[in-house]
């Protein structure tokens, strides 16, 4: 798998208009601009844990609320992984990770399934997080699992601060979404499904 594994998006709509590039085989490396700066924080932690190079940069109607920002740049997100992963032979595929943060534990899992399904669980104790709705995380990785076509289950096992429960969240779908989309030496240019395509 010598191709590079890069690819942008840019996705234009009345409510936000969104740039993302990523780079599968990075250093963790990002540039992010989408007006929330606990947002930010959270896609930082994809990159960094992930090993994602990210650049994201998105105008939104803030003025508004967050919800059309989160939820396209999830989406666009999504777009870009699915892109830069191509036919996913050689993948992984599945990836999976538990973090924890002080007192809090979350789980994330990733299927790269072709099938896109979010399986959320968490309650988080706060409405908000700085000027980020903490309902809009499901919004974001719902954005992302239907346009990366994949499957994330996503537990929040412990946890009482709510800052607490998204970084983990997020910390652990960066790992997650690492391991899925590392090459698998053992079947590479084999595409990881018994149909013969994802």
């Amino acid at each position: 798998m010598n191709t590079p594994r890069i690819a942008e998006v840019t996705r234009n709509t009345r409510e936000t208009r969104i740039t993302v590039r990523v780079n599968l085989d990075g250093t963790g490396q990002s540039k992010l601009h989408t007006g929330i700066g606990f947002f930010d924080h959270m896609l930082d932690q994809i990159a960094r844990h992930g090993l994602i190079d990210l650049d994201i940069h998105c105008e939104g109607d803030l003025h508004i609320d967050g919800h059309h920002t989160v939820e396209d740049v999830g989406i666009t997100l999504g777009m870009a992984i699915a892109q830069a992963v191509g036919d996913k032979a050689g993948l992984t595929r599945y990836g999976h990770s538990y973090v924890p943060l002080d007192e809090a534990l979350s789980r994330v899992v990733i299927d790269l399934s072709g099938r896109p399904g979010l399986h959320m669980d968490v309650k988080f104790t706060a409405g908000s997080i700085g000027q980020f709705d903490t309902q809009l995380t499901f919004e974001f990785f719902q954005g992302f699992a239907n346009l990366a076509l994949a499957t994330v289950h996503i537990d929040n096992l412990k946890g009482h601060n709510a800052h607490h429960q998204a970084e983990t969240i997020f910390k652990a779908f960066g790992r997650a979404l690492r391991m899925a989309t590392t090459p698998d030496a053992r079947s590479a240019g084999v595409i990881p499904s018994t149909k013969g395509s994802l």
